[in-house]
């Protein structure tokens, strides 16, 4: 019986529906699908004050945001390319991560994270996924081995949420099922060594 895994999905902008929030949803969807129990923090959701460690107090949306990583056995950040890196909106919400550094599993600690950044061409779009994986890196994550760039002069969804192009459709699939696939296999090893059983073994022995 395969495990339920929790899968994150993080990003978007202050524009309601823009088209890194569908393209995070198609990854989420597609989480799902493969049996993933999923949640949105969504670009609107994202709207908080900056990040200053020396507050005491987090608002609503910071303390939830928090939560949902905490909570999470696998991560998917989406962001627009802003001036060739991650918007100011996301990196925010990423900074928060740091209220996460005493946590049982600090940061992203033990969690695969896929990446997806959106742009208006190639560029942006390519250096904003590097600098997404980069974070992930810093924050004690896996990033996945496929990240997507979704580049709006050639990729659009319909109203279904779909997006028109095959190629980024299959690429958005793959990642979640390499978030879903490796949340699972760190859960089952978690496990075995919480029993007592040597993790290189075969399942079976």
């Amino acid at each position: 019986m395969q495990q339920t895994v929790k899968v994150v999905g993080i990003g978007g902008s202050p524009r309601p529906d823009s088209t890194a929030e569908r393209a995070l949803r198609a990854v989420l969807a597609e989480a799902e699908r493969q049996g993933a129990q999923v949640s949105l923090v969504g670009g609107a959701e994202l709207v908080m004050p900056l990040y200053d460690p020396r507050d005491q107090l987090r608002s609503a949306r910071a303390l939830r945001l928090v939560n949902e990583i905490a909570g999470a056995d696998g991560l998917v950040l989406a962001s627009p390319a802003y001036h060739g890196s991650i918007s100011g909106l996301v990196k925010n919400a990423l900074d928060h991560v740091e209220e996460l550094r005493d946590d049982a599993r600090p940061y992203f600690s033990g969690r695969a994270v896929g990446s997806l950044a959106v742009a208006q061409g190639w560029q942006g779009g390519v250096s904003t996924l590097a600098a997404l994986r980069d974070v992930t890196h810093a924050l004690r994550g896996w990033p996945t081995p496929l990240g997507v760039v979704v580049n709006t002069e050639t990729t659009g969804f319909g109203p279904d949420g779909e997006c028109t192009d095959q190629r980024v459709r299959s690429q958005l699939e793959t990642m979640a099922g390499q978030v879903v696939d490796f949340a699972r296999m760190h859960l089952r090893a978690s496990a075995r060594e919480a029993a007592g059983v040597d993790v290189l073994a075969p399942a079976g022995k």
